[in-house]
């Protein structure tokens, strides 16, 4: 019980006496062991098939990242696998995903682990943290998990579980605060079970103690929430400042050549495409350009500046949105039929309807898609 004492006394979110943490902990447990989604990286105390998880889940739903996390470690069984694998192939099945920054980390950072670890996740908590693309959620998630490690996670739905147990208002992002909730996470952490303890706080916010309509009646640890209490959970936490959406248009153009191919650019290779590289992750995409007026004007001339490449006769096809991070964006895409595709350095020239062997955004996947949609009319 000491270790509460001294917890209790620093810490003041939770208010909770020493003699009701072990119950406080048993009950969560128990409900978790009950209640626990099946998921595939649960099945498993696989290092790489743990940060593989994490990975994926970042800022993604659980049920657009089953079948990615599948296709992953079907093509790379093993973290070495991954180490050995050409950066397009990761990309491409990473594509559709999203946040691409995260497939270029996993990469960077099998391959240093398999340098400097002996291809092994590393089981020091410092040394996780040295890697890239790996904070102090993932090393605590996968150390835990993996290996047993007595390091908490906080994240969005632990933070929100615990401001709820403690009636905690205020931004639950400002420095201060998350360190005080780090704390607190901590502090309530099973050290005999931290894998299954740090689950089990993420699944309850996940499945229970929700952003919104927190389902309270079935928390299996409501006797100890202030929020609960008061009748003030849907209130908590604060709500943050969200930026301001930035609206844009671009338009691109689909070449096409008589055997059906069509040309995309290597992401940034070229000068014009720099700055707009970031809307189509940084994959593989048809030539575009920001417009702000006529979109076929200013496309044209875009081709004519950037390709050198006078084109005849544009057909607009369907407009399509896309959002990326704040940005809302509408495409506005055109066809081009051409007897012959400019040839150009760091350009490829797939099939139209192959286009999914390169690793492309979905951006890039719309625009290829209102193209095909209008080729038996035009």
């Amino acid at each position: 019980m000491r270790e509460w004492r001294v917890f209790l006394a620093r810490n003041k979110t939770l208010k909770l006496p020493a003699k009701g943490i072990p119950v406080f902990r048993r009950r969560l447990l128990a409900w978790f062991h009950r209640r626990k989604r099946d998921l595939p990286w649960r099945r498993t105390r696989d290092p790489y098939h743990i940060w593989l998880a994490e990975i994926m889940l970042q800022q993604t739903r659980v049920a657009a990242v089953v079948p990615y996390y599948r296709r992953f470690l079907h093509r790379f069984p093993t973290l070495g696998a991954l180490a050995g694998a050409r950066s397009e192939q990761v990309l491409r099945l990473w594509a559709g995903l999203g946040y691409y920054g995260r497939a270029r980390h996993l990469h960077r950072t099998a391959k240093e682990i398999v340098a400097r670890h002996g291809g092994r996740f590393p089981r020091e908590f410092e040394a996780a943290l040295r890697l890239p693309g790996i904070g102090r959620y993932t090393a605590a998630a996968v150390l835990s998990i993996a290996y047993g490690l007595p390091e908490a996670v906080l994240d969005g739905n632990v933070a929100r579980v615990l401001a709820r147990l403690g009636g905690l208002r205020g931004d639950l992002r400002a420095p201060r605060r998350w360190k005080h909730l780090q704390s607190t996470a901590q502090g309530l952490l099973e050290p005999a079970a931290a894998g299954d303890w740090n689950q089990a706080m993420m699944e309850l916010g996940a499945t229970v103690c929700t952003p919104r309509s927190p389902r309270c009646g079935a928390c299996p640890v409501s006797r100890w929430c202030r929020a609960y209490k008061l009748g003030i959970a849907e209130q908590l936490p604060s709500a943050r400042g969200k930026r301001a959406p930035v609206k844009l248009s671009l338009a691109a153009a689909v070449l096409l050549d008589r055997q059906g191919r069509t040309l995309v650019l290597k992401p940034g290779e070229r000068d014009s495409t720099k700055k707009d590289a970031a809307l189509f992750s940084r994959l593989w995409q048809f030539p575009a350009v920001r417009v702000s007026g006529d979109a076929e004007r200013e496309l044209r001339r875009h081709l004519r500046a950037s390709l050198g490449f006078e084109g005849t006769e544009l057909v607009e096809l369907g407009a399509a949105r896309h959002s990326v991070t704040y940005r809302e964006i509408t495409l506005a895409p055109f066809l081009l039929r051409v007897e012959r595709l400019p040839r150009l350095p760091g350009a490829r020239t797939p099939l139209l309807t192959a286009l999914d062997r390169l690793p492309v955004s979905s951006a890039t996947r719309k625009i290829a898609a209102a193209a095909l949609q209008e080729l038996p009319r035009i």
